[in-house]
């Protein structure tokens, strides 16, 4: 792939998962002008594993997912965007960030959805709403509505089940589909204990 501009998040984003972002910083505004420009506008997410992205000197995750502009609406002083990851990518090399980060890299291939997995498919998606319904600040509610296609709902279930950061990018690494479903449960069960602990 040529060079890809980049967006170092505080946050995983998951294929098939929308992404709504609030730009302000100068060289993100100067991209997503850039990309505007572009017939099918893309832009690689990773997670920022250290450190604070403002400034440099973070340590950006080897795995992300590209996300594809669907919508821009104009502040005063900032941009409101909307977009929805697409494919996941490993990170072949940092480029400079000037203007703004950009990166090489190399598509992952998708997972692929068998129908012997739903009884899995359901028993992440009830363990995942039934965590959420008790969980007082999570970032999605436990009536957040999938995808009726199974392998996009299957990236939703991830997306929304409430873990930290770095369990988040356990499940974006997942090589498989059934891996993928068994450590939602398996992470969901502890983060349940750990809630139930405390």
């Amino acid at each position: 792939m040529p060079a890809t501009p980049m967006f170092p998040l505080g946050s995983v984003l998951f294929p098939h998962t929308p992404l709504p972002l609030r730009v302000f910083e100068p060289r993100y505004l100067t991209m997503i002008g850039h990309l505007l420009d572009e017939d099918d506008p893309e832009f690689g997410v990773v997670l920022i594993e250290r450190g604070h992205e403002t400034g440099g000197g973070d340590q950006r995750a080897a795995v992300g997912t590209l996300a594809r502009l669907v919508s821009v609406a104009a502040g005063a002083d900032d941009l409101q965007i909307v977009a929805v990851g697409t494919d996941r990518f490993t990170v072949d090399a940092w480029l400079e960030d000037d203007p703004h980060p950009r990166a090489e890299l190399t598509l992952l291939p998708p997972l692929e959805w068998n129908d012997a997995l739903l009884p899995l498919r359901v028993e992440a998606e009830s363990i995942v709403r039934r965590v959420l319904a008790r969980v007082d600040d999570a970032r999605w509610d436990a009536a957040t509505e999938l995808s009726e296609e199974p392998l996009a709902a299957a990236w939703q279930i991830a997306a929304i089940a409430p873990l930290g950061e770095y369990d988040q990018y356990t499940l974006l690494r997942s090589t498989t589909m059934g891996g993928l479903l068994r450590q939602v449960i398996d992470l969901t069960h502890e983060a349940e204990a750990l809630w139930s602990a405390g």
